[in-house]
Order: C-alpha cells, then structure tokens, then sequence
C-alpha cells in the first residue's frame, strides 16, 4: 500500500467533548489525527478567525498534515468519526461547532467519488484555511490550478478594485 498525504484544516468554537476552550479542541484533535489509519506529520500554529456566518464566536483555526494508506473517502470517515467523538452535531450551515476537520488537499492530486471532493472546493478562498496551511506546505500545489499555497494566499489577500462610480460596472 501506497502512504500518501493530507492537508486537513481544523477549526473550533466553542468547547465540547475534548476539551474547554476553541484552541484547546483544536490541539485535542491534532492528537486525534496521529491515530489510527492517520499519523500527523506537522501542524501550524493555531490563530484565532472571525466567523462566517451567523456564529458570534471567534474561530480557534490551524492546519495539518497526515499520511494515510487510506483513500480520500476513508480519510474523510476518520475525519467525521473524530469530529462525532468531540462532540460535533450538524445542524446549522456555518453555525457554531466543538470541531470541524476538513480534507483540504490529497498528495495525489484530485478525488471525486461518493461525495468526497478533493480539493475542497472553497479552500482558495478561505484565509483562515490557507494563512495555517501555509506554514507547513506553502509550496503544495492546487491541482486544479496549479498554483501553490503561497500563491493562493497571496491572490486572496490581494485587494479588490473599488467601483467608484456607484454603478457596479
């Protein structure tokens, strides 16, 4: 069997299961992810994020990296296993959340199957993903556009034009 890598982003907002504080979950679940069918092979720093959403609480955010002999799907069970462990119940889109793992990138490329897409199809645009992401991979690339993690951060963080004009045009 061919050992292949993840990047998974993690993030917490309030506390549950595992632990009493966002940033606590967070390291409780790097732990997690060194079990198993899993080894963690690096993890960021973890900062704190505004929410998206309707949630009124801070994000506790980092990024890590697992190999695996699994496949993107099996991973993404492990992935829901864990957050279930912790505490996760889904109920509201972008509602606050003990724990939230998500299967950014694959070593491998691309992966569509059952549901599983890998890339995540949101990650490019998503700083609280790729600002961790790239302090442990900054050179790992999209397959889909080819451009590495540094690239992607620095496109999403570029400055939008402003219309001046009031008309939208």
């Amino acid at each position: 069997m061919t050992t292949t890598l993840y990047a998974i982003a993690i993030g917490s907002n309030r506390a549950g299961r595992a632990a009493r504080s966002p940033a606590a979950m967070v390291t409780a679940a790097m732990a997690a992810l060194d079990d198993g069918p899993l080894c963690l092979l690096d993890a960021s720093p973890i900062i704190m994020t505004p929410p998206l959403g309707p949630s009124r609480r801070r994000y506790a955010n980092c990024a890590a990296l697992v190999a695996s002999t699994a496949m993107p799907d099996a991973v993404l069970a492990q992935l829901h296993r864990i957050e279930a462990e912790f505490g996760r119940r889904r109920q509201r889109r972008w509602g606050e959340r003990a724990l939230d793992l998500d299967l950014i990138l694959w070593s491998e490329g691309s992966f569509a199957q059952d549901g599983t897409i890998v890339p995540h199809l949101a990650f490019r645009a998503r700083d609280f993903v790729l600002r961790p992401l790239a302090h442990i991979a900054p050179l790992w690339r999209d397959p889909i556009t080819g451009l590495t993690v540094r690239q992607l951060m620095a496109r999403q963080r570029r400055a939008k034009p402003v219309d001046h004009t009031g008309t939208g045009d």
